[in-house]
């Protein structure tokens, strides 16, 4: 098992800015590709950023290509996602997650990990005002 906590959420006016953390606890974060995800108001959840477990790679969608960072620290079992440009069309609950090793390699991302199950956090609220 892996804990995630989501945190960094709030209200935010368009065009600004916002980074959200995932604090992971229980097996090796280190070994996990992770990735973030969001689900807006009567929406499907949406992928929206993915690190491989070393951070040499990096996918994004082209909703939030150039907008969004995400990025690792391994010594503190965190991953982040910076989000720039902020827009009323972002607005969602962001969750994290410890991606499976079936959803890395479908996403593109290098991992260590084994596990056939995906690992998630409860999620923040982002609102984007206009």
């Amino acid at each position: 098992q892996v804990q995630l906590v989501e945190t960094g959420g709030g209200l935010v006016q368009a065009g600004g800015s916002l980074r959200l953390s995932c604090a992971a606890s229980g097996r090796t974060f280190s070994s996990y590709a992770m990735g973030w995800f969001r689900q807006g108001p009567g929406k499907e959840r949406e992928f929206v950023a993915a690190i491989s477990w070393n951070s040499d790679v990096t996918y994004y969608p082209d909703s939030v290509k150039g907008r969004f960072t995400i990025s690792r620290d391994n010594t503190k079992s965190t991953v982040y996602l910076q989000m720039n440009s902020l827009s009323p069309e972002d607005t969602a609950v962001y969750s994290c997650a410890a991606l499976s090793r079936a959803n890395a390699q479908a996403l593109g991302v290098t991992t260590r990990a084994t596990d056939e199950n995906d690992y998630w956090g409860q999620g923040t609220q982002v609102t984007v005002s206009s």
